[in-house]
């Protein structure tokens, strides 16, 4: 599972078999989401994650986006 990047708490990482469209993985604590990438930033999924947490997770995912998506391509192509 190569990790992208840890903040705040929040660890955003991929699994390594994972597939389009680009999406990255998100873990605090119990929590995990999951935010699609392509376009502009969606939650796809979330399990056991506060709704704070989310927004935070989302912000981040944002702010990081260029290198979430060059992470992707570096792993993935």
């Amino acid at each position: 599972m190569p990790t992208v990047f840890t903040k705040n708490g929040f660890r955003f990482f991929f699994y390594s078999n994972d597939h389009t469209p680009i999406h990255v993985h998100v873990r605090k604590g119990d929590g995990e989401a999951v935010f699609e990438i392509s376009g502009e930033i969606a939650l796809r999924e979330s399990v056991g994650m506060k709704m704070r947490d989310l927004r935070m997770a989302e912000d981040l995912a944002e702010e990081h986006k260029s290198l979430i998506v060059e992470k992707w391509h570096e792993h993935f192509d």
